[in-house]
């Protein structure tokens, strides 16, 4: 399983989603390396599909997947659904169930 945090400098909400990725992958007994991502131009940002900072994949899946249409790419900040700059626990546990097998 590949796991992505794809990030620009200074992101404040960087450490956030680490944190609460690393949880989860604990919380499941699942020690999986992550692969930090610094998406430091535009360039670059095009060719990931970077919707903003920070954004997390599993297996090159986003962990909340955002309409290509509506999504623009670029150095910014990212907003989930439930309004916060990181995805909830929920969401993370969900996508690495997801790639395991073990989800819907």
């Amino acid at each position: 399983m590949k796991i992505e945090v794809l990030y620009v400098a200074n992101c404040p909400n960087h450490a956030v989603a680490l944190e609460g990725l690393r949880e989860v992958l604990s919380a499941e007994s699942f020690q999986r390396h992550v692969n930090e991502v610094l998406v430091s131009d535009a360039e670059m940002a095009q060719s990931l599909k970077f919707p903003g900072s920070p954004t997390i994949r599993v297996n090159g899946q986003d962990v909340e997947p955002q309409s290509e249409k509506a999504t623009a790419f670029g150095l910014m900040c990212r907003l989930y659904s439930d309004g916060s700059g990181a995805p909830s626990q929920q969401r993370l546990r969900a996508a690495i169930e997801k790639a395991r097998g073990l989800g819907v």
